[in-house]
């Protein structure tokens, strides 16, 4: 049975570097894949802002159409500044494009990443999708991102999985969405390097017991 599928990320490569095997998986599957951006994930660099915001959606049209997902959209939240409004002014608009798409699944960050947009987008979904009568999201994962999910300090909330998919036969699709974000990418040994990535894949399957996997933290399923 088809499923609708919402990837919430505070910024465009978020959707790639958490889930993009599992995106690749669902569409496979035939579910429909629907992806919100909090931010354009540029605004906090300065420079010709306008360019690197032009370079940035033209990286996520392509790895949209690498993954197969169906529609993109950005909210147009302050990058790297979430924290400056009150968390009332990001649910609403939010609530709006959940409203049109009405998931049955939502993956999102973890809520103990360093980077400030993550924490919030993490909040604003969850707030938005309260346990209501008549909501038609049933589960709610959240994924990891390098370069945040572990750089945050020790006394934070740690990512600790509890939810694996296999997406060995996924993981080369996940690749070459990764490299239509090559402006994102680093070189290894940075944490947010192609070569760290599939080590990360790699270890992922290795602890169930297959080639591939990516990992998420169970917010809330419901059968």
């Amino acid at each position: 049975m088809t499923k609708t599928v919402l990837v919430v990320a505070a910024h465009p490569d978020d959707e790639v570097l958490g889930c993009g095997g599992t995106v690749a998986k669902h569409v496979a599957s035939g579910d429909r894949v629907h992806v919100v951006f909090m931010a354009n994930g540029v605004g906090a660099r300065g420079g010709k802002i306008n360019d690197a915001v032009r370079e940035r959606e033209t990286a996520t049209f392509a790895a949209a159409k690498i993954l197969g997902t169906i529609s993109t959209t950005c909210l147009g939240f302050p990058d790297n500044r979430m924290d400056s409004l009150a968390l009332i002014d990001i649910v609403q608009p939010f609530e709006k494009a959940l409203d049109k798409i009405k998931p049955e699944i939502i993956y999102t960050h973890h809520y103990g990443d360093l980077n400030v947009d993550h924490r919030i987008t993490h909040q604003a979904v969850m707030t938005a999708c309260r346990a209501m009568p008549g909501s038609s999201v049933n589960e709610i994962l959240t994924f990891e991102v390098m370069s945040s999910t572990e750089w945050n300090s020790p006394n934070h909330a740690q990512f600790q999985p509890n939810l694996f998919v296999d997406t060995s036969a996924f993981l080369e699709l996940k690749i070459k969405a990764l490299k239509a974000y090559s402006i994102e990418m680093r070189l290894a040994p940075h944490s947010r390097s192609i070569e760290n990535l599939v080590h990360l894949a790699r270890h992922r399957g290795c602890c169930i017991g297959v080639q591939a996997a990516e990992a998420f933290m169970v917010m809330r399923i419901i059968r």
